[in-house]
């Protein structure tokens, strides 16, 4: 059921390759509560609510109280090569639990904190929170996938994702281009 990490090594080339300048929005994934995924066709930013809709502003810890909501980790964008690798079909990709699915080279050394990325008619900046592989992570895609999201290798390429914050509100289409702003 797992990709193992023989499997996951193989697909490292493929997810090396993607796009470093201009991408495509591959998937879109709104979280309207806790465990519950809807993939749309389009959404709408807010610098105030992130993306419209979904839940990180009033989800709660996991433990029944609300969280505070971090600005840094307002949207989550991940390698639609780098998930695809690790959940085998895209009708999986949503359990990742990010909002964005992009193929374009989110690693640390394309995409330093401060990027500005326009996203459809929206634009968003890179953060510095990292974004790391969990226990739900653990659970969706086994151990070997944790393992290889979190390895060096993995933080550096930013195989788990990245976050950020929407500075510019706007739409954002499936299918819809992805581009770092100089």
């Amino acid at each position: 059921m797992f990709t193992s990490m023989d499997e996951l090594e193989k697909g490292l080339s493929d997810i090396k390759s993607s796009p470093k300048e201009v991408g495509t929005v591959e998937l879109i994934v709104r979280r309207p509560e806790t465990g519950e995924r809807e993939v749309l066709a389009h959404a709408e930013l807010d610098s105030t609510h992130g993306l419209v809709g979904d839940n990180w502003l009033t989800r709660s810890d996991g433990k029944g109280r609300r969280a505070t909501a971090n600005p840094d980790m307002q949207i989550n964008l991940m390698n639609s090569r780098s998930i695809s690798v690790i959940a085998q079909t895209r009708d999986r990709w949503p359990l990742a639990g990010d909002q964005f699915y992009v193929d374009l080279d989110l690693s640390a050394e394309n995409l330093p904190a401060g990027t500005v990325l326009e996203i459809g008619t929206a634009r968003l900046e890179v953060t510095s929170e990292p974004h790391l592989g969990c226990k739900k992570f653990k659970e969706r895609f086994g151990k070997d996938a944790v393992l290889f999201v979190n390895s060096d290798e993995g933080k550096a390429l930013n195989l788990r994702g990245i976050n950020a914050r929407v500075t510019v509100a706007g739409v954002v289409k499936s299918g819809d281009t992805i581009r770092k702003v100089d």
